[in-house]
C-alpha cells in the first residue's frame, strides 16, 4: 500500500501572509490543528500548527534583571495584550521553515509510520515531485488504516475455520 492510497486529498492550505487571527479561524472552522504554508504555485514553504499558535501567543511572566547598580523588572504580559498586538502578525513569522518533513505519494504505508512514529509529527505534508503538496496524513489517518487492515485480516481468517 502506498501513501497515495490513504493520504487526505482535499487539503486546506494558507499562504505566509495569512494572519495569525485568519489561521485560528481556518482551524476551528475546519476542526484541524496544523495546515501547509504553500507559495502561489502550490509548493510547500512551511507548516503551521496549533502548538505554534498557543506558543507564539503565550504571555511572558514577569522578568527581573539585575545589573551591577541596578535592578530592572519587566512587567508581566497579560493575555489582553499579547492578542491585540500578535493577531495580525502574519504565520510566516511562526511557521516552521526548516527541517520540513514530507512523504511522497508513491512512498510506502511503512515509510509513513516510520517517520510519524519518529519525530513524533501529528500530520505531515504529501508533496509532488515538482514540491507541491497534494496530500497530508495524520495520525488517525494511521490508525485508521492499521485499524482497517486489522479488521479486514480477522474477518478473512474466521470465514476460513475448520470444524
Amino acid at each position: 500500500m502506498q501513501v497515495r492510497d490513504f493520504m487526505i486529498r482535499k487539503i486546506i492550505t494558507v499562504k505566509q501572509s495569512t494572519t495569525v487571527k485568519e489561521l485560528i479561524s481556518i482551524l476551528e472552522t475546519n476542526r484541524i490543528g496544523g495546515v501547509p504554508v504553500v507559495d502561489d504555485k502550490g509548493n510547500l514553504v512551511g507548516i503551521v500548527s496549533d502548538g505554534d499558535i498557543v506558543r507564539f501567543l503565550s504571555p511572558h511572566k514577569e522578568k527581573i534583571y539585575l545589573a551591577y547598580y541596578a535592578t530592572y523588572v519587566e512587567e508581566a504580559e497579560k493575555i489582553e495584550d499579547v492578542l491585540r498586538e500578535r493577531m495580525n502578525t502574519p504565520i510566516e513569522e511562526i511557521m516552521v521553515k526548516k527541517h520540513i518533513k514530507t512523504l511522497a505519494p508513491d512512498e510506502d504505508f511503512e515509510s509513513a509510520i516510520r517517520l510519524i512514529s519518529r519525530h513524533h509529527f501529528k500530520k505531515i505534508p504529501v508533496v509532488n515531485g515538482a514540491g507541491r503538496v497534494v496530500g497530508i496524513i495524520s495520525r488517525g489517518d494511521i490508525i485508521h488504516n492499521l485499524s482497517k487492515s486489522i479488521f479486514n485480516e480477522e474477518a478473512s481468517t474466521e470465514g476460513k475455520r475448520e470444524f
